[in-house]
């Protein structure tokens, strides 16, 4: 999933040494409490090797607030309850469990990337499972960590960001996001590859869609994405924000 993930280039690979780029399978279960697990680990073992500085960076807000505010009191996973979702979802779609997320949980629905099928499933399971929103699991004010966070967010004009997206999608599709995702139908139900960037390439495959309303649909979502990551972020106080 190099073009659709924007994997960083091998230059910009060769300059600063990154993480967790391309370490997981588009076949193995990943939540955002595995990766605060697996994130602290590499964060200890990088400051005892005498690292002063680190950073982590991304828009994926659920993945950083793990880090910075931690999920580790999210319950596991009731594996009926799972099968039994998992069920509906084949039955009935993705849009069934969206409309089951935003009865039981509003604010983890009002923030939450509503394309990633993954997150969505996940979040109805907790809901269901402990009766309780996912969103009260999530630990208000900064978790109890042993080194300093600081927050920087790089704040764009909203048209130009939305330009830059716009821009952006036109790259990956003439980098050959096309011929990625058409190497990847097999993988095509997993929840990695029910993302924006993907499942509009696979209607396009289908026949469903032109090329270029596909394209159109993936500008689209990835501006919606990009305002509810706005959204969620403005809320962080602790940020401080640097114009672009």
């Amino acid at each position: 999933m190099r073009i659709g993930t924007a994997v960083p280039s091998q230059e910009q690979l060769d300059a600063v040494k990154h993480y967790f780029i391309q370490t997981k399978s588009v076949t193995e279960y990943y939540t955002a409490g595995i990766y605060e697990t697996e994130a602290l680990d590499l964060i200890h073992r990088l400051f005892d090797e005498g690292h002063e500085t680190l950073v982590m960076t991304g828009g994926s807000m659920f993945y950083i607030d793990a880090v910075c505010n931690s999920l580790s009191n999210v319950p596991t996973a009731d594996l009926s309850v799972r099968e039994a979702l998992q069920k509906r979802l084949d039955a009935e779609g993705i849009d069934s469990l969206r409309d089951e997320l935003a009865r039981l949980d509003p604010k983890a629905y009002s923030a939450m990337d509503l394309s990633n099928v993954q997150r969505v499933f996940r979040a109805v399971e907790i809901c269901i499972t402990t009766g309780k929103p996912y969103s009260s699991f999530k630990q208000e004010g900064p978790a109890r960590r042993d080194f300093e966070i600081v927050k920087t967010g790089l704040a764009r004009p909203r048209e130009e960001l939305y330009d830059r997206i716009n821009r952006r999608v036109l790259q990956m599709v003439d980098e050959g996001l096309v011929e990625e995702v058409e190497s990847l139908r097999r993988y095509r139900d997993l929840t990695a590859l029910q993302t924006v960037g993907y499942s509009e390439i696979f209607d396009y495959l289908d026949g469903k869609t032109t090329l270029d309303q596909a394209v159109e649909l993936i500008q689209r979502n990835s501006r919606h994405y990009a305002k509810r990551q706005l959204t969620w972020w403005k809320k962080d106080r602790s940020i401080e924000w640097i114009g672009l």
